[in-house]
């Protein structure tokens, strides 16, 4: 639609309501005349006393009324004292405010604005501005307006505004002409666009197909996403296909694109156990780090512990614990080397080895750190060892990245390292590869570090496979607990994911205990009975509250995944309501009361840390820690929602967070998960939801680390013949991860 179809309105901005900065959208009061309108629409960085012309339509809110909905904008700065002053005052230049904008307005009426962009030494003249703080009021304003020129460019070009601070910061004035010469920029992860809109941009500014720029921001493409399927690098070949493919070009710009990336730095090239292995510069650093680091704590002798058996005797006595053999030999072998491999199945002892451990470096006068990759990991080893622990991102202290750095920042590191002499890391097959190398790189040289964990868990969600390649490596000691011990004897849970894992099916007759099997053959049958559970028969025969039980899914889009049983589960467990709050983003629709996950990291969205419940006057008046931060795989619950401000306000544990609706894209229903998704976490009780699913998700290490997230009760509903296909299956997808071979010297120069 052209502007001749459109409606046209202009005015002078009254005030703004409500401004999102991540996508522009504003709700504003425009004075039009002799009347005053409610607009809303993409406006990014308008401020009160601007001239505005929109286009657009009329629209009415069932709650505010009658607005005006804008297409698109025709800006102009306030012209004439009055509108000068609206400006100033609103706040538009950070540190001027009522006063100081009556004072400027007063002395240069409507020249104040040419006065502050070109000539601050006359502001100087006003009693109480410097020329130091009026040549700051200079540079604040050139920056506010710069910026609202990029935000306008990039929404004229269908782009969000989302990257525009980021991209301000990297290149100031010249960021449109940066964006200009390569829109490909803007698929640089740190500044939170993809490949796709990047592509759309430059093909309407008339970049060719096969164009140096494109083939380059593809191929990174490329290794990024395959990073979300765990890949650290490609082998060359399959990379330059790929390529190819995506972008639908011949192999010789392929290859000449891969050889720029080499030839800047971008990409590493390096023959790993017999592959031509192409890496992201960032993961050939981090793998190659960690392998360094790791490798020479390895090799690196400790002293001796003097009375190092009495020591052990003391921690039993300490903690209340008889040690069996193996947990005696993992307690001793933490204090004979830098680093060691404690793992096990479930009771098998490993939470009681930790203990014994802990109370070991008590006795030693060594300080320890306990750390796990999730907050509900760290939750529950704090719960079973009595001494705090911590979120790794949280024990780094995450931060975001600055623009055009690559990969996540934390403040401690080798420069800031952490205060300790030794790091318990739990749930370690949970950790990435990237998130091993910060933690590696924060430990002090003489730390010593414990990796804890499953290793016939699936690994990491994130790229690498550290817990399962370090083992195999045979590089650093590792002790394999493998007796289940009597109390964990009488759970059915226990035995039979021990079985599962033997390759064993176990017995799927409902015999009573915590295991129940739910012959249930199509994906209809699956939804409606695991829907049935929660909401009803657990609930009601059990008395486990629907908050207590956790849904799991091997797919997310199958038949029976987690997608169609979310719908179900939210429509039997909080369905809409006149009166219950509500927003619908694409085809998700969120309410107030719904359980969320976090897909995504996000370092930089402010909470508040509160027990209490949200007052009415909403987030402004809670008081508390605050903080920032909510990171992939958090789960919290949407506590209410303000429909002018645009935001929700969710609930993680003992943080608040006002949410604005536009990141509402980074959240899911997590009533059901999927498995990998529940990796890390412990529930009271799990439904497990096994419809046909797709044939790389029949694995037994899937349905091995689903039954191992139930404490409680597990009750499966699916075929038998799923069951027992995945037992059946225990190959394991292959991840391109060159850790092991580091660790074992397989690398060419």
């Amino acid at each position: 639609m052209d502007e001749t179809e459109l409606t046209c309105i202009e005015g002078t901005v009254q005030a703004v309501i409500f401004q999102n900065p991540e996508n522009g959208y504003t709700v504003l009061k425009l004075r039009s005349g002799d009347e005053t309108v409610t607009c809303v629409g993409s406006l990014p960085g308008v401020a009160a006393g601007e001239g505005l012309r929109l286009y657009g339509a009329w629209t009415s809110h069932a709650s505010y009324g009658q607005q005006f909905k804008a297409e698109h904008a025709e800006r102009s700065l306030p012209e004439g004292s009055a509108a000068i002053y609206d400006y100033l005052a609103s706040g538009a230049i950070r540190g001027v405010g009522v006063k100081l904008a009556r004072l400027i307005v007063s002395e240069f009426g409507a020249r104040s604005l040419e006065v502050i962009e070109n000539a601050p030494e006359e502001l100087s003249k006003i009693k109480g501005i410097t020329l130091k703080k009026a040549q700051d009021m200079q540079e604040r304003f050139r920056q506010q307006t710069g910026l609202r020129r990029l935000m306008e460019f990039l929404v004229d070009n269908g782009v969000k505004p989302i990257a525009a601070a980021r991209l301000y910061r990297a290149y100031g004035d010249e960021a449109e002409t940066v964006i200009t010469e390569n829109p490909y920029i803007l698929a640089d992860e740190s500044f939170g666009m993809d490949f796709f809109a990047a592509d759309g941009l430059a093909r309407n500014l008339g970049f060719t197909p096969d164009c140096v720029e494109r083939v380059c921001a593809g191929i990174v493409f490329e290794l990024r996403h395959n990073e979300g399927n765990g890949h650290v690098f490609l082998p060359r070949d399959k990379l330059l296909a790929a390529a190819c493919q995506l972008l639908e070009i011949d192999r010789d710009p392929a290859e000449r694109g891969l050889q720029e990336l080499e030839d800047t730095g971008r990409t590493v090239a390096q023959r790993v156990a017999g592959v031509d292995a192409v890496y992201m510069r960032d993961m050939f650093e981090a793998e190659s780090e960690t392998a360094r680091r790791i490798g020479l704590m390895a090799r690196t002798p400790v002293d001796d512990v003097p009375g190092l058996a009495v020591l052990v005797d003391r921690a039993e006595r300490r903690c209340g614990i008889t040690f069996a053999e193996k947990q005696r030999m993992a307690v001793e072998m933490a204090a004979r080397g830098r680093v060691m491999v404690l793992t096990g199945g479930p009771g098998t002892g490993k939470t009681t080895t930790v203990r014994g451990i802990i109370g070991l470096f008590d006795e030693m006068g060594v300080e320890t750190l306990l750390t796990a990759p999730t907050g509900r990991a760290a939750k529950r080893l704090t719960e079973l060892t009595g001494r705090e622990a911590q979120t790794v991102h949280r024990l780094l202290g995450a931060g975001m990245p600055e623009a055009g750095a690559q990969g996540r920042e934390f403040e401690k590191c080798a420069a800031d390292p952490l205060s300790c002499g030794a790091v318990i890391l739990d749930e370690t097959s949970m950790v990435d590869l990237k998130l091993m190398a910060a933690l590696l790189d924060a430990m002090p040289p003489a730390c010593r570090l414990v990796m804890v964990g499953d290793a016939d868990q699936l690994p990491s969600v994130g790229p690498g496979n550290v817990f399962g390649d370090v083992i195999r490596s045979r590089a650093v000691p590792v002790i394999g607990l493998t007796d289940i011990f009597r109390q964990a004897q009488q759970s059915s849970i226990v035995k039979n994911a021990h079985s599962i894992n033997r390759g064993e099916v176990p017995s799927l007759k409902n015999t009573g205990g915590d295991f129940f099997f739910l012959k249930r053959t199509t994906p209809e049958d699956v939804v409606r009975t695991v829907t049935e559970l929660i909401s009803q028969r657990l609930p009601r025969n059990m008395g486990i509250p629907a908050a207590d039980i956790q849904v799991l899914s091997p797919s997310r889009k199958y038949g029976g995944g987690t997608r169609e049983l979310n719908a179900a589960i939210q429509e039997a467990l909080n369905p809409a309501a006149p009166d219950k709050k509500e927003k619908a983003v694409g085809n998700i629709t969120f309410r107030v009361g719904d359980r969320v996950m976090q897909t995504r990291n996000n370092y930089d969205i402010m909470w508040v840390k509160t027990a209490a419940a949200l007052p009415p006057d909403g987030v402004s008046a809670v008081h508390g820690e605050p903080g920032a931060g909510i990171y992939n795989g958090d789960v919290g619950y949407i506590e209410d929602m303000d429909m002018e401000a645009q935001a929700a306000y969710l609930r993680f544990e003992d943080r608040l967070v006002p949410y604005p609706f536009d990141q509402m894209t980074d959240l899911e229903l997590a009533y059901a998960v999927t498995v990998h998704k529940s990796q890390g976490s412990e529930y009271r009780a799990v439904i497990l939801a096994l419809p046909k699913c797709p044939p790389g998700l029949v694995t037994r290490g899937l349905l091995y680390t689903a039954v191992t997230r139930a404490r409680e009760l597990l009750v499966v509903a699916g075929g038998p013949d799923v069951f027992s296909a995945m037992v059946a299956n225990d190959r394991r997808q292959r991840r391109y991860s060159g850790l092991r071979a580091r660790l074992c010297g397989e690398v060419e120069a």
